[in-house]
């Protein structure tokens, strides 16, 4: 049986375990999904044992995904992003995610794909678009590096602009300032909320409703309410917009794939989350 898993500190709420069991199930593939808590002192013990058990790989959450860095051998978007979510350990060439070898574990950000693949997904082209990014911090950062990588011109706006700029200086031509340059949007093609505003909070949006217009495809990470404010308040000015499961999805989905060599059955591993989700 092959053990795949989440590592963070709390796991409790994951919704990653019946939507990654639902593609073994659905492709016949004899794996579990577990979670698993380690204190923060105990991470290094925690990879190693995973290792050293025969674990073929671990999704990581927070707040682990920075302080994991160290502990593996990242792959070039996760060393530019500055975070891992995903682990694989051993040499995966043995075929369905089999663990042989004896190899430094390597390690991938799937985040980043979950942005360009949610915008894909709904035909999207990022290629040549203005796009602006609320938040800078760890979906920021992956949404922004996902996007210029995507050929996106990219505008980070952030609460304190020096985080905002501080990570505009590490994607070429990228801007950032504060949250009274949200008035970008305006010109911009897409948009992603990358903070936590607006989750279990109908409430709040981080971005004024008179910003939203036709031309812009909105991604909002929030994925719980399914429905954000700033959502509806998009859809009402007649954009596209893509809900926060669907990021959470095809981050899954890249893991999946790259644990695995498979193609991920979406269908399925979406059902299974959404399910969960309006449970």
């Amino acid at each position: 049986m092959h053990v795949y898993g989440l590592v963070g500190n709390p796991v409790g709420h994951s919704l990653s375990p019946p939507m990654h069991e639902a593609a073994y199930e659905t492709l016949g593939i004899d794996a579990r999904y577990v979670t698993f808590e380690p204190e923060p002192s105990a991470l290094a013990d925690a990879i190693a044992g995973a290792d050293a058990l025969g674990i073929d790989g671990l999704n990581v959450t927070i707040p682990f995904k920075q302080d994991v860095l160290e502990l593996v051998d990242p792959d070039p978007l996760a060393d530019r992003i500055g975070a891992v979510n995903t682990i694989a350990f051993g040499d995966t060439s043995g075929g369905d995610g089999e663990h042989v070898g004896d190899t430094t574990p390597k390690g991938y950000n799937t985040d980043a794909a979950g942005v360009t693949r949610a915008f894909d997904r709904h035909d999207v082209h990022l290629d040549g678009s203005n796009a602006v990014v609320v938040g800078a911090g760890g979906a920021g950062r992956a949404a922004a590096f996902a996007l210029a990588d995507a050929g996106a011109s990219v505008h980070v706006a952030n609460r304190t602009a020096a985080k905002a700029a501080d990570l505009a200086t590490d994607i070429p031509g990228a801007t950032g300032g504060g949250l009274d340059s949200l008035d970008r949007i305006r010109d911009a093609t897409v948009l992603v909320n990358a903070t936590s505003v607006g989750m279990e909070a109908p409430d709040e949006t981080p971005v004024p409703a008179e910003y939203l217009h036709g031309d812009l495809a909105v991604l909002d990470a929030v994925y719980t309410p399914i429905e954000t404010r700033l959502l509806r308040e998009a859809a009402d000015a007649g954009a596209v917009t893509i809900d926060g499961a669907w990021m959470l999805l095809l981050q899954g989905v890249e893991a999946f794939e790259l644990w695995t060599g498979r193609d991920a059955p979406v269908e399925a591993m979406n059902a299974a989350l959404r399910d969960r989700l309006t449970a």
